[in-house]
């Protein structure tokens, strides 16, 4: 858990050898990035809570990610993708720290820690896209929607567990789950009589909703 702590500090230090990075604040619902816009950076989350949306030639609007501190996005930059495929929006207060996708480049080759670490959130970010994958396929929308909660949370990341997750409205969990905001709202309902969330100055959710996940 110290370690998690201690990373954005680790990034910053690099970034001022470099000198590369700034830090901005974001109020809740500000842009980060717009899909279609250059991509020419790399981002960290410091603080706060970011979503990915992806916009259709119909105009339907889907959630691919919920980030949270530690997570990079943009990194498609640095594959060579010219554009945003996707826009970033600060779910809360956020500060975001950008990186040019020359410095960070530059500092992935130079610097070996950064580039483990950069390595490592990479694999288990193919590791979560899978899992998501499967989630889709193969599991019911109430264990999706149960899933996405203890994700919001952190659970099982680094041994961390925040149980009170952000300001989401039922229309986003809706869209990340693939279901009709009515039925989210029935299954919040239900994890609430069962004890496994609770509305205390906010969404607070217990460890014990891992039930609903593993329950065949």
């Amino acid at each position: 858990m110290a370690q998690k702590k201690d990373a954005p500090l680790d990034l910053r230090m690099y970034l001022a050898k470099a000198r590369g990075g700034t830090t901005k604040d974001y109020r809740k619902k500000s842009t980060i990035f717009s899909q279609g816009s250059p991509a020419d950076a790399v981002f960290y989350v410091e603080k706060g809570k970011v979503k990915l949306t992806v916009l259709s030639t119909r105009g339907k609007e889907a959630v691919v990610a919920i980030l949270g501190i530690g997570d990079f996005f943009g990194e498609g930059s640095l594959a060579g993708q010219p554009l945003r495929m996707a826009t970033a929006t600060a779910i809360t207060e956020c500060s975001i720290l950008r990186v040019q996708k020359e410095t960070m480049v530059r500092m992935l080759h130079n610097e070996p820690a950064l580039s483990e670490l950069f390595m490592s959130y990479l694999l288990a970010r193919n590791v979560r896209i899978e899992e998501d994958l499967v989630d889709q396929l193969f599991n019911s929308s109430e264990k999706r929607l149960a899933r996405i909660l203890l994700l919001l949370t952190r659970f099982g990341k680094d041994g961390q567990h925040e149980p009170v997750v952000p300001r989401i409205s039922q229309e986003t969990l809706a869209e990340m789950v693939g279901t009709t905001r009515s039925r989210v709202s029935f299954f919040m309902n239900k994890f609430r009589k069962l004890g496994f969330i609770e509305y205390n100055g906010g969404l607070n959710v217990h460890s014990s909703l891992l039930n609903i996940v593993l329950h065949d």
